[in-house]
């Protein structure tokens, strides 16, 4: 009997990889997956990009999860020759503060303590994604003794900064950066340091939310707003292509086959379809299980059902998929 392939590692029934002469391979992943060089923008997006860098607004940009809302500031941050992008995720315990610096606290109160030298707020900050990208806005001498070493000397510059899922935070957090955003300048208290940002080298805001709750009136109408709509299927094609070049004509084949199948499965009455994200992950999954979805091999049927775990979010979901395999296309 044939040794499985490499990528059947785990049995799950006590037998080792080394006595099946095997080793844990190191992760790879295609470069191409995430590199930004390979985003594919539509035009209605690149034109809501390019209204909100002219306005100095920030983009809001809606859509399901996985279809390229967060690869976006990747995106634009390599094509305007800028930094890579100032990322601030968003959690519910979020407040406005955060956006701009952290103020260690406990740690300045312990230190004041037990030191017998002077314990000033300065050492006990620090900036985050927002409050950074206005301090690189700054000359060098003004903003290198707030910056991290690694963004030490790099100013003056824009940056792009994103704001990953602002509609996780609460209800407040929008409309308490209203006054920040509008004069891209933030106040540290703890210091009585107040920093703007030179007009010139205004900072590009990106913010994404999956719409799990409603955002201020007063805020959106501060913002640039885009929805990025599942692609069409040449859309689709063209995205994957790019993600996941196919190296010869015969896995081109496969993965055309892969996603005409990948449709099907989204017409379904799911309760969470499966994105872009997901498409480009299951393909990998295919190529490394080397499955032809319309021309499967014998046994091959069970690991395609199985391989809708990569595209299925919810036991249900994942049963009607696998119920398709026995009708026909």
């Amino acid at each position: 009997m044939n040794e499985p392939s490499p990528f059947h590692l785990y049995k799950g029934d006590g037998t080792t990889i080394s006595s099946r002469n095997l080793q844990v391979p190191p992760f790879r992943q295609p470069e191409t997956l995430d590199d930004p060089r390979h985003y594919l923008a539509s035009k209605p997006l690149r034109d809501a990009v390019n209204v909100a860098i002219a306005l100095g607004q920030p983009l809001l940009l809606t859509g399901e999860p996985g279809t390229g809302k967060t690869q976006l500031a990747s995106s634009l941050a390599h094509e305007l020759g800028l930094p890579a992008p100032l990322v601030f995720n968003t959690k519910t315990s979020s407040v406005a503060r955060d956006l701009f610096y952290r103020y260690d606290s406990l740690r300045h109160f312990h230190d004041a303590q037990f030191r017998r030298d002077e314990t000033q707020a300065t050492g006990y900050i620090t900036y985050e994604a927002f409050g950074l990208a206005i301090l690189l806005s700054l000359k060098p001498e003004d903003s290198d003794p707030h910056l991290p070493p690694e963004l030490k000397g790099c100013g003056p510059t824009r940056s792009v900064v994103l704001i990953d899922e602002i509609d996780k935070a609460p209800r407040d957090l929008p409309n308490d950066v209203l006054n920040e955003i509008e004069s891209m300048s933030f106040t540290v208290p703890e210091t009585n340091q107040t920093f703007r940002a030179h007009k010139e080298f205004r900072p590009i805001l990106i913010l994404t939310s999956n719409s799990e709750k409603n955002l201020p009136d007063a805020f959106l109408r501060r913002c640039v707003f885009y929805h990025i709509a599942f692609p069409g299927r040449d859309r689709l094609r063209e995205i994957v292509f790019r993600r996941t070049p196919p190296a010869t004509l015969t896995t081109q084949v496969r993965v055309e086959s892969a996603l005409v199948h990948f449709e099907r499965l989204r017409e379904l009455s799911l309760k969470k379809r499966p994105a872009t994200a997901e498409c480009l992950q299951w393909i990998q999954v295919l190529e490394r299980m080397s499955i032809d979805v319309n021309n499967l091999e014998p046994g091959q049927t069970e690991a395609l059902a199985l391989s809708y775990c990569v595209l299925a979010k919810t036991r249900e979901d994942l049963e009607l998929m696998q119920s398709t395999l026995n009708q026909p296309a």
